[in-house]
């Protein structure tokens, strides 16, 4: 039969295992930080790389329309981006580092915090919450990888050409740009975690699949609503993250256990 960990700690006790688990977290997370601000040149290639019509995904959306034998190509385009303060760039550079190396320090951020509640879950609650930590990583990372390779690079396409007069160049700031990356990315990561947050209202009674099902049209409207929300003014972008959002709804409608 399955018990909590019988051993009680003090609360100093706690608390010094507290404060050595943040020292081990912020330490990991200084080194990884470390290591990002050391290979500037690869990384800002890769957060740059949709500023130009030589992005994968522009070549992979061109060869797709051959392969179904439709005749389309993206007009070129390559944006300048500018850096208007003395210390934008370095600041710039230093902010994305620590983001980055908090990222890529995540894995064992929650690692370290699920060692520190463990012993407080019975055995299955331990299982349970593995599984949903594993879950919330994967779709994050998914909704990270649809922000980068769909998400940004034609919202910024869009966003970056768009001239209301022929007399105005646009020319984007470094900050606008890696602000804009970052919040799109963290947005989408939060988006695609609709189906664990459906699953643990199942499990408290919130929502049901039959609830689910009923209020589906509905749902369309609000997915479609989000997605104009987060996207440029743009149909097509508009759909490539509607339908994905959608999809997880009907992800979401599989995990549900109804009440009935």
């Amino acid at each position: 039969m399955a018990s909590k960990n019988d051993e009680l700690m003090s609360f100093g006790e706690h608390l010094d295992v507290l404060r050595k688990m943040l020292f081990r977290v912020i330490g990991l997370t200084l080194v990884m930080a470390v290591g990002v601000f050391c290979m500037k040149d690869q990384v800002f290639a890769w957060l740059l790389a949709p500023h130009n019509s030589s992005f994968c995904t522009f070549q992979a959306i061109e060869t797709v329309c051959r392969w179904i034998g439709v005749d389309f190509q993206f007009e070129p385009f390559n944006v300048t981006i500018i850096s208007t303060e003395l210390s934008a760039q370095f600041m710039t550079h230093l902010s994305t580092s620590v983001y980055l190396g908090l990222l890529l320090a995540s894995p064992y951020v929650v690692y370290e915090l699920f060692a520190f509640i463990a012993p407080a879950l019975y055995e299955r609650e331990k299982r349970v919450a593995r599984v949903a930590v594993v879950v919330v990583y994967v779709l994050f990372f998914l909704g990270v990888l649809m922000s980068y390779f769909v998400l940004f690079p034609i919202s910024f396409r869009f966003l970056a050409t768009y001239q209301v007069s022929g007399m105005i160049q646009n020319t984007i700031t470094l900050d606008s740009y890696i602000s804009t990356f970052t919040t799109l990315t963290f947005m989408m990561g939060l988006v695609f975690q609709l189906p664990v947050v459906t699953y643990f209202g199942g499990r408290l009674g919130i929502v049901s699949r039959s609830l689910l099902k009923h209020y589906r049209r509905h749902a369309i409207i609000v997915i479609v609503v989000i997605a104009a929300f987060i996207t440029p003014p743009d149909v097509f972008t508009l759909i490539l993250v509607a339908l994905p959002m959608y999809l997880l709804y009907e992800v979401s409608i599989w995990l549900v256990k109804d009440t009935n």
